[in-house]
């Protein structure tokens, strides 16, 4: 037992259980729980207005798990060392926990704290708790970064499957005095416009509802996942990635979940459980090209996209941001993403498709408007997602790939089900109209506010393959 006060520093680890840096503070006599609002120290990738939506209602709930428990949530803004040195000279305590992080920026931010509370006494160690696998200690044969993903995987599964997860503390200890702490309202989190109020009809942050969202799934529709998840107007997938992004689970309870699951049912959910799990594998990869190609939000990983012929349009992207390219399932989706903060992953492949090839606007400016928008945003799979859509990332769709909306709506919504829930003004449109109005009969049309197509989708892809041959003989 450790002789004084310990200061557990959460960041995107918002659970109790399975939490290795909360476990390690509650050997000490007293465990203080902190957070630190520091936008500043992420750059140009601290949290986007959805995200911080999430984030405060995240916060909330642990705060209330750790009333719970006993135990309060210490809440401060400004540079994280200063603050947790002041923090530490309050408390008493001499050894600070932290699970790490793996962004660029927070790798740099937490060297720097690293070093300043050694530099002042004081104890650190951080531990692994949001991947499965570190990405410094998965590499090929040569010693080389992995750039495509089947192998990397197989490398990750090799020696076995991943470690179970550890239950939460029996106890949090608390000390005899607790710091002072801003209210949560005080970091001024949320959204000031309306704009978020319809993510509350569809969203619960925390980790209880974390679990409850894992076990609804599991019990659902882990059977038809394979077909499903490709399926935008049904309920195919998790919907977990705002949770884990955040940390309310982390990927080794989902892992253990899954694997429980398939032990109680049988083989016949062996092959959707590995269908489930290799997205996770795919989170794991985000994470390992980003550490290893830092520079991969803003530029090309392959050089010679440098130089790549974008165009830039405003108008014409503010038209896609708003869902008005006249192309349904397109506008379906960011239509989807505007109200709830969230898109279909198919959906999401196709509207990249259709900003990048169709519209040639820079990946970069579709990256940055997910980025804002989405509760899931999360920097190593907004990359990876966008330099895969763009062609010029690691594991890319090749160049000559380029989603005909029409075509995608037709096979993955036939009905038009999902387009008809989120472009309403499609609903008189029957099956055969739905995904391309402008040759449903002239009464029908004019009966609705729909815009024609902003580009002829055969004339863009003629035009995208020109470009996209033009950089693939730089």
């Amino acid at each position: 037992m450790e002789s004084k006060p310990a200061l557990i520093w959460f960041r995107r680890d918002l659970r109790l259980a399975d939490n290795p840096a909360l476990i390690a503070a509650c050997r000490h006599p007293a465990a203080v729980p902190v957070f630190i609002w520091s936008p500043k120290e992420d750059g140009n990738w601290a949290p986007g207005a959805a995200s911080r939506w999430w984030l405060h209602h995240s916060l909330s709930a642990l705060a209330n798990a750790l009333e719970a428990e006993g135990s309060q949530f210490i809440i401060r803004k400004g540079p994280s060392l200063g603050t947790l040195l002041q923090l530490a000279r309050e408390t008493g305590a001499r050894s600070i926990y932290s699970n790490r992080l793996h962004e660029p920026l927070a790798l740099q931010r937490d060297t720097h704290v690293a070093a300043g509370l050694q530099h002042a006494g004081i104890r650190h160690e951080s531990f692994d708790a949001s991947l499965l696998f570190e990405p410094w200690e998965i590499h090929s044969r040569d010693g080389n970064p992995f750039q495509v993903f089947t192998p990397f995987w197989r490398t990750c599964l090799a020696p076995g499957e991943p470690g179970d997860p550890a239950p939460k503390p029996r106890s949090i200890p608390a000390p005899a005095r607790w710091p002072c702490s801003l209210a949560l309202d005080e970091l001024e989190l949320l959204p000031r416009l309306r704009w978020a109020d319809g993510f509350h009809k569809v969203w619960r942050p925390g980790e209880k509802a974390a679990h409850g969202k894992l076990s609804d799934f599991l019990r659902g529709n882990l059977a038809g996942y394979p077909e499903g998840r490709d399926l935008p107007a049904e309920a195919g997938t998790s919907r977990l990635s705002p949770h884990l992004h955040y940390g309310e689970i982390s990927p080794r309870q989902i892992w253990q979940a899954v694997q429980d699951r398939v032990r109680r049912s049988g083989p016949a959910n062996q092959a959707a459980a590995g269908a489930f799990l290799r997205q996770l594998g795919w989170r794991e990869f985000a994470h390992h090209l980003l550490y290893h190609f830092p520079f991969t939000p803003e530029q090309p990983l392959r050089a010679n996209f440098s130089k790549f012929p974008w165009r830039k349009d405003a108008k014409t992207l503010k038209v896609w941001q708003k869902g008005l390219t006249g192309y349904p399932l397109v506008d379906a989706g960011m239509r989807e993403l505007w109200e709830t903060g969230w898109m279909h992953n198919r959906v999401r492949m196709i509207v990249a498709s259709f900003l990048v090839k169709d519209l040639l606007l820079p990946w970069q400016s579709g990256a940055d408007w997910f980025w804002d928008t989405l509760l899931d945003a999360d920097l190593a799979n907004n990359t990876l997602g966008w330099q895969w859509a763009a062609g010029c990332g690691a594991d890319a769709a090749p160049y000559f790939r380029v989603f005909n909306p029409v075509l995608q709506g037709e096979k993955f919504d036939p009905s038009g089900d999902y387009v008809r829930r989120w472009v309403p003004e499609l609903k008189p449109f029957a099956a055969k109209w739905i995904h391309k109005p402008w040759i449903a009969p002239a009464e029908i049309r004019k009966t609705v506010n729909y815009p024609l197509p902003t580009v002829n989708h055969a004339e863009a892809r003629d035009r995208a393959l020109e470009a996209f041959s033009f950089i693939r003989t730089r």
